[in-house]
């Protein structure tokens, strides 16, 4: 049994869970740390959160750290989480970037998952645009004018994302029957996701603290369900940044949870059979 965290123990860690991936824990989170470090305690020969502070302080060692990153992010995801922005993405955003490719404005609609855990965001929008474009591309559209990057800080997240494999529990997770019958094939207990969708999305490792100059410019950013666990200063640099890294007029879409309400930012607020998403003033 791991010991329990001291109040100075989980000032110390909170601060420093918060200086490498920007994830605040107010007070009355301490389990969170206890159940979510204890093996590492244990791992590293730690006596009590005490002395794993000083040997995480002490050592400067990336893996450990990488391993407080990993154990620390929640990772918690479904398939198409709660509809309606992909309802947006189907029938306000596609629409909008079918017409600019078409007529030559755009070459390739860059779309971002900033948060996209074990792939089930990427992999849906992915599937959707598929499926969009197949009703409505002709030959002049193609998935080839679509690229979408997904990141996530944790490093065993990103591995499961990319193998594009799924048990049973996971597929089941908002999983709509068509898509799952259409894009997947079933392997003894897993199911194996399409070459042509895993193709459409590349993953990278990031922090969102880092610089977005090196990822580019996008279209649409999906930036949903991660902004909660951040404090509010770095809220505002976050929204501040991700305005600048999207094109005029480009798409943001935060989770059903979160808003831009009480931040100064260049987005303007729109409304889609009750979803909200903005748009890019900048």
């Amino acid at each position: 049994m791991s010991p329990s965290i001291t109040a100075n123990e989980f000032d110390l860690l909170r601060t420093y869970i918060e200086q490498q991936c920007g994830i605040s824990l107010h007070n009355g989170k301490e389990y969170l740390i206890e159940s979510r470090l204890a093996n590492l305690l244990v791992e590293t020969a730690s006596k009590n959160f005490g002395d794993f502070y000083l040997k995480l302080r002490n050592s400067n060692d990336a893996k450990l750290r990488e391993k407080i990153i990993d154990a620390m992010t929640t990772n918690e995801t479904l398939w198409f989480r709660d509809n309606g922005p992909y309802v947006t993405l189907e029938e306000v955003l596609l629409p909008q970037m079918e017409k600019a490719v078409r007529e030559g404005r755009k070459f390739k609609v860059r779309i971002w998952s900033a948060a996209s855990s074990t792939g089930q965001e990427p992999y849906s929008i992915a599937m959707i645009i598929d499926s969009y474009l197949a009703r409505h591309g002709g030959t002049s559209v193609l998935p080839t004018h679509f690229e979408i990057l997904g990141t996530d800080i944790s490093p065993s997240a990103l591995f499961l994302a990319m193998a594009g494999r799924y048990d049973q529990i996971s597929i089941e997770r908002g999983m709509r029957a068509e898509y799952r019958d259409r894009y997947f094939r079933q392997q003894d207990r897993i199911w194996l996701l399409d070459d042509r969708i895993k193709k459409m999305v590349t993953f990278k490792k990031f922090n969102l603290q880092d610089s977005f100059a090196a990822l580019g410019a996008f279209d649409i950013v999906f930036c949903r369900n991660v902004a909660i666990y951040f404090s509010d200063i770095f809220k505002q640099d976050l929204f501040e940044r991700m305005s600048q890294t999207l094109t005029p007029g480009g798409f943001f879409l935060l989770g059903s949870a979160e808003s831009l309400s009480g931040y100064k930012t260049n987005f303007a607020m729109r409304d889609h059979k009750g979803s909200i998403y903005y748009v890019n003033k900048a």
